[in-house]
């Protein structure tokens, strides 16, 4: 649950909401990707309204999700085609979207192994293939390297920064204090569903003179948590 919680991403950003389990991340991401409807006030994706312009906002994004959802019978090309389908693409622009992003995530070689073989990098890896079939303008990506090897992270969060260099926005939920710092232009720290404190990763830092973000959300958490 989340709690007159108020966010302004600017296009072309990749923005951090932190937070430990439980502070309201996914909430917020699966409202924002119409997943859910908000009980109260108005959220606009792209400048589409999540309640009554629903198709458009879930056109706009490419969501990865906490849990990836992949089929693990399909092969990776076949996830891509079914998803690339769902999305209105078909033929060869298709197939060459499908071609760019395998090679693009090292998935090429296993193109054609089914999905219950590969390891949990990979099918992370997958799973941003498939947000990013219909090359939307805003990426949702929740948790997006929890439990993956040193390799895996380092190269989603590559193509986090690549993405926003190309003007795409991105909601990067974390609760790694570290990886947030690393790819945010922008913060928002959660905690029991508030905000607790929203900036550029330096000035929050300068709110307690901290050497770190890391400083600043302990202490916030510790703060609250004492209430």
């Amino acid at each position: 649950m989340v709690q007159e919680v108020s966010l302004e991403i600017p296009r072309g950003v990749v923005y951090g909401l932190l937070g430990p389990n439980g502070a309201g991340k996914t909430t917020i991401v699966r409202m924002l990707s119409t997943m859910l409807k908000p009980t109260a006030g108005t959220a606009h994706v792209n400048g589409f309204d999540v309640l009554t312009e629903s198709i458009k906002v879930r056109s706009s994004i490419g969501l990865l999700p906490e849990d990836t959802g992949l089929y693990d019978r399909l092969t990776a090309t076949e996830t891509l085609e079914f998803y690339g389908g769902v999305q209105g693409l078909s033929g060869e622009p298709l197939d060459r979207r499908i071609e760019e992003l395998l090679k693009m995530f090292e998935l090429y070689d296993r193109r054609d192994d089914r999905v219950g073989k590969y390891s949990r990098g990979m099918r992370q890896k997958l799973a941003l293939a498939r947000a990013l079939i219909h090359d939307p303008p805003v990426l949702l990506l929740d948790e997006p390297t929890l439990g993956l090897d040193v390799m895996s992270t380092r190269a989603i969060r590559d193509y986090v920064r690549n993405v926003a260099k190309q003007g795409k926005t991105v909601l990067l939920t974390s609760n790694n204090m570290y990886e947030a710092q690393l790819l945010s232009s922008m913060v928002t720290i959660l905690n029991k569903g508030s905000v607790r404190a929203s900036g550029t990763v330096e000035e929050l830092e300068e709110m307690s003179k901290a050497k770190g973000l890391e400083e600043v959300f302990v202490n916030l958490v510790r703060s609250e948590s004492a209430v």
